[in-house]
């Protein structure tokens, strides 16, 4: 099983510490709802705890595989693009997780988009509200 597809199961399975295992150190996740990319395992994992909280009804159902330029130093590594289908916040959503691969074969980079524009504003809220709950972000509405 190649790490796409474990990737998969453990979202699918909501196991945390298997996906930690798949994430460099030094992870970078780019998300549709903010322009700094989350960095760090600490950060993507305390992300996707809320993540995986937030979506209703989430299921791949797709998979593409090949290679593409990384933004970290622009060389070409392995990827895969993950389609997905899920819902946040009332609204329907239609994404792709698209996943860049290092030596190891452990995720370096892992970039989400999500359409339609009000399903991000949706997902955006959920996400932040769960993130402040969490204790990683400040709330914006408290000074």
């Amino acid at each position: 099983m190649n790490t796409a597809d474990r990737f998969r199961a453990a979202v699918d399975n909501r196991d945390l510490a298997a996906l930690e295992d798949l994430f460099t150190d030094d992870i970078r996740l780019y998300s549709p709802v903010s322009f700094t990319p989350f960095e760090g395992k600490r950060a993507v994992m305390g992300l996707f705890g809320v993540l995986l909280r937030t979506f209703e009804d989430f299921r791949y159902t797709g998979h593409h595989s090949g290679s593409a330029q990384t933004s970290t130093d622009g060389t070409t590594a392995p990827s895969a693009v993950l389609l997905f289908r899920a819902r946040a916040g009332g609204k329907e959503i239609h994404g792709i997780d698209l996943l860049h691969f290092d030596d190891d074969g452990r995720i370096m980079e892992f970039t989400v988009m999500v359409r339609p524009r009000s399903a991000v504003h949706a997902l955006g809220e959920a996400v932040l509200a769960g993130l402040v709950a969490d204790g990683l972000v400040p709330d914006p509405e408290r000074p």
